[in-house]
């Protein structure tokens, strides 16, 4: 083996276990699609409060993102990926066992910290060890585990929904389906936290806080002779007086530098159009649009797999075609098929019961539809905006432009979220998904205006 594929084996090793967090992103945030009606039967809540307990976990997201960012720069980014290991453990524990909504939230509150902080740490991690020629398609990787534990979960809560009966009925051991969903969790959370034990310390940390000794042991590691030229690149990159990365570094002229505000409105908009009402109520939806428990679980599968294929493009295409160029391609077909789903939602008759009642016709142009944007979400912006996040910010703003753009995403999550029920109730999935629509336009826009193309620049060039 040649001293390039050692490099690049220990890039890929790196790599492979940071995504770890972002798979328990994922599952952790699409585990609760299937528990939504045992959750309200359990607790006899209403539709506020089920809302509510199923939007808590983005309370925890927002802090979590929000302190992890600033943390990183005190602590390091392993160390905080591992106390997020330890979060999602304790969650997916107390989620199971939860009585009431109260002792529910809270757990899933806790969950929310550790997704916010891998949400945002481990692609920074990643962009501050990979090569800028793979950067992009490494990075990628994180929404492709974003997606595999999406689709897991999914999977995972129809099979056990499935063998149990219904989310509701006994599974195992005298609990309830919809408990063991969340107890599926245990295993890769276990995992992650014993895979970061492996990994080193992300250099561009140790640089910034002058561990020299270390941060050049690393960098030997991940590119061998040329360990000294980058790690004389890196520092020339800090601040002059060579002070440790602070949050006022952020600051400016209007509140924050111009390219804090690019990556806080990115943030906001991946969630503005509409992608986790998929992820979060899809069986929910897909009830209101006419289709029984079980096809709205399967159908969750297949949007995920959907999903995991657009990533994979996706991984393949980056950093050949540039970032931008993919943001513009998502914009464009996200607002074309929102557009056609509010349309039919909209044409459709409502039943007896509240729900929609949809022609053949109009259900499978319903269902390509939402499939297909999926499709473009998860080949464009999905991907994509994680990974300008972990490279766009120069070294010495990073740790807290990202705070304060996990705290963008996550609130705007939280917003769509808690809202969903709402708009579905007053002016039902047609608005709702027209809503989204306008924000798909919105986002082409901001790509069109403010986001600068990043591909193959090294994390040194990126200016603030």
């Amino acid at each position: 083996m040649t001293q390039v594929e050692h490099k690049n084996g220990f890039v890929i090793l790196i790599t492979l276990v940071a995504t770890i967090g972002g798979f328990l992103f994922g599952f952790d945030s699409g585990v609760i699609n299937g528990t939504v009606d045992g959750l309200r039967t359990t607790f006899q809540s209403d539709s506020a409060v089920t809302g509510f307990a199923v939007a808590s976990m983005l309370l925890g997201c927002a802090a979590g993102a929000f302190a992890a960012g600033r943390m990183a720069d005190r602590f390091g980014r392993r160390n905080i990926l591992l106390l997020s290991a330890a979060f999602f453990t304790l969650s997916a524990w107390g989620s199971g066992i939860a009585h009431g909504p109260s002792e529910f939230m809270a757990y899933r509150i806790l969950g929310g910290l550790a997704v916010g902080a891998a949400s945002v740490l481990a692609p920074a991690y990643i962009s501050e060890v990979a090569p800028a020629k793979y950067r992009g398609a490494l990075s990628s990787i994180q929404q492709i585990a974003i997606i595999g534990g999406l689709f897991l979960a999914f999977l995972s809560n129809y099979a056990i929904a499935n063998a149990a009966g219904s989310s509701l009925s006994v599974f195992a051991w005298g609990f309830e389906a919809w408990r063991w969903m969340f107890w599926v969790e245990l295993i890769p959370a276990a995992a992650f936290f014993f895979a970061l034990l492996l990994i080193p310390e992300s250099p561009r940390f140790l640089v910034a806080t002058g561990q020299k000794e270390r941060s050049l042991g690393v960098l030997k590691k991940l590119m061998g002779d040329h360990a000294q030229a980058k790690y004389d690149e890196i520092e020339s990159s800090l601040s002059s007086d060579h002070h440790r990365p602070r949050f006022r570094d952020i600051l400016g002229t209007y509140g924050f530098r111009p390219i804090v505000w690019v990556g806080i409105f990115l943030a906001a908009f991946q969630q503005f159009v509409g992608i986790n009402v998929i992820f979060y109520y899809g069986s929910v939806l897909w009830q209101s649009a006419g289709f029984d428990e079980s096809n709205a679980l399967l159908i969750n599968v297949i949007s995920g797999a959907v999903s995991i294929a657009a990533c994979f493009a996706a991984l393949v295409a980056i950093d050949r075609m540039g970032r931008k160029p993919m943001l513009v391609i998502g914009s464009v077909g996200m607002l074309i098929t929102l557009a056609v789903m509010a349309f039919v939602f909209n044409q459709s008759d409502v039943a007896e019961d509240g729900s929609l009642s949809l022609t053949d016709v109009n259900g499978k142009i319903a269902l390509i539809a939402a499939n297909m944007y999926v499709v473009f979400f998860n080949f464009s912006w999905g991907p994509v905006v994680w990974v300008l996040l972990g490279e766009m910010f120069p070294n010495q703003l990073r740790g807290s432009a990202l705070a304060v753009s996990g705290i963008s995403m996550w609130g705007a999550n939280f917003i769509v979220t808690i809202s969903f029920p709402l708009l579905l109730a007053n002016i039902g999935l047609g608005g709702a998904y027209f809503t989204y629509a306008i924000c798909a336009f919105l986002s082409l826009f901001l790509v069109l205006r403010f986001v600068s193309e990043t591909k193959g620049l090294e994390l040194e060039q990126m200016q603030g």
